[in-house]
Parts: structure tokens; sequence; C-alpha cells
């Protein structure tokens, strides 16, 4: 069996490597979906930590039960966010950010 300490930090770079692609398709892009998918890389990065977290302080089934509360308003806050960037594209026929910095009203 590895070492938890062990297991914990190698899995802490894995879980930045996914962080700055999370935030570098949120600040680099101009895409609606990409940001989206931008902070579904982040919110996995997070609930990986999260589980390895609990497996290294032998807290496992706290780590499951917040990792799990975290997918439900992951879902929430996608599906909410996809509705409007949907909304917005059926207004402007783009999901181009710098098209929106222009709306007035």
């Amino acid at each position: 069996m590895t070492d938890p300490l062990a297991l914990f930090w190698i899995t802490c770079v894995f879980v930045i490597m996914l962080m700055i692609a999370g935030l570098y398709c949120i600040f680099v892009t101009y895409n609606l979906i990409r940001v989206l998918i931008g902070l579904e890389l982040l919110i996995k990065a997070v609930t990986l930590l999260l589980v390895v977290a609990g497996y290294a302080n032998n807290h496992l089934a706290r780590s499951q039960a917040f990792v799990i509360t975290l997918i439900v308003m992951e879902v929430i806050f996608i599906a909410v966010a996809a509705g409007i960037v949907i909304g917005l594209y059926y207004h402007n026929q783009s999901l181009d950010v710098r098209k929106l910095r222009n709306l007035k009203g």
C-alpha cells in the first residue's frame, strides 16, 4: 500500500496543473463555452483535491460527502450558466465576450 502523504503531494501537482489549465481557459479565451469548460476544470481540480485530502487524513467518508455536495452544486451552476450562454447566443448570434462588452440596456 502506498504512503497517503506521498500520494497527496503527487496529486497536488496534478491538481495545480488542472487549475492552471482552467484559469488559462477562463482568462485567455473570448468564447463563453470555453469559459464554462475552464470553470469545470477548476471545480474538478477541487473535487480531486478533496478526495485525496480525505484519503490522506483517513476521513474518506466525510470528504466523499463534501464531494457529492460539490457535484450537485456544480451541476446546478453549470446548468444555469449554460442557459445564460444560450440566451446570449440567441440574442447576439455570437459567443464572443468582446461583443458583449458593447451591450447597453
